[in-house]
């Protein structure tokens, strides 16, 4: 068996085989990963499939009803979730940026401290035309942001490409930013839907679990935070002063006021404060 590349551990066992590619766990850090020659020409910048015209008719759908759906709850969860005050906020690996149009549909008067930032966008009839749709690395932005989340995205990299992510992230994030990630946990793939794992199609190389990412996490200086009920969301504070144990969900409590004033818009009402408060008491009680 392969030796975890994320842990190093040599306690690793295999999982499944999706189209020829083995997947494997590691026992210590829980992390299911594929094929590690596999990753190693993803590092190399060798996919099983490219990102290409194919593959944003295949996901322009899809991307879609993300935005209008579960990307707005997650925006909504962390503006709860936040310890500061949101005046800047980052869709990290956007897409074709269909979260800014939803963002501008459902508050349009706050809509000007959304940003979405994407490395490999499509052509640009078919994605926004939001002024705030930024192409290119996170650690190429200017300017720091507050919070954010990120859609779908951490199952396609690799531990050196999630690596280089949070190091960006990192440069750009104001001291306790919060990050919400939605991405299948291995607890999600094991428990509930192993066709999660599909390296040629979605390609989707990873199934983190919270313990190997904070392995990485804790060289940048981001906190992982798990969200109890959830196996396919957890959250990355910047220079976080939360305790190891704390139960996030909490916080629905005791929100910045502000935050809950973004989510109020003048024409929209209140919809997305209510979302934001009832998808996280929507998992169990808190």
């Amino acid at each position: 068996m392969p030796a975890c590349v994320c842990c190093q551990s040599s306690r690793t066992s295999r999982v499944t085989e999706v189209a020829k590619i083995p997947y494997f766990q590691c026992r210590e850090c829980r992390l299911i990963f594929a094929d590690p020659q596999l990753l190693e020409q993803l590092d190399r910048g060798v996919a099983p499939r490219t990102y290409d015209a194919e593959y944003w008719k295949m996901e322009l759908a899809a991307a879609r009803e993300r935005s209008f759906g579960a990307s707005l709850a997650r925006m909504a969860e962390v503006f709860y979730y936040s310890r500061i005050r949101i005046e800047r906020f980052l869709d990290v690996g956007s897409g074709p940026g269909f979260f800014l149009d939803a963002v501008a549909t459902h508050l349009p008067s706050r809509r000007g401290i959304f940003f979405g930032v994407e490395k490999f966008p499509p052509k640009e009839t078919e994605r926004t035309r939001d002024p705030n749709y930024l192409i290119g690395d996170v650690a190429s932005l200017s300017g720091r942001f507050d919070a954010g989340l990120c859609m779908e995205v951490v199952e396609h990299l690799t531990p050196r490409m999630l690596s280089e992510l949070l190091a960006g992230l990192a440069r750009i994030s104001n001291p306790k930013a919060a990050f919400i990630v939605n991405t299948g946990l291995a607890d999600y793939v094991l428990k509930e839907d192993m066709g999660y794992l599909d390296p040629l199609v979605r390609g989707h190389v990873m199934a983190w679990s919270i313990e190997s990412v904070r392995l990485l996490a804790r060289d940048h200086g981001f906190s992982v935070l798990p969200i109890r009920g959830k196996s396919w969301a957890f959250v990355l504070e910047y220079q976080s002063t939360a305790g190891a144990d704390e139960d996030i969900r909490k916080r629905v409590w005791n929100p910045v006021p502000a935050n809950m004033e973004t989510l109020s818009d003048p024409q929209t009402g209140q919809v997305l404060k209510i979302l934001g408060m009832e998808t996280i008491r929507a998992y169990g009680p808190v």
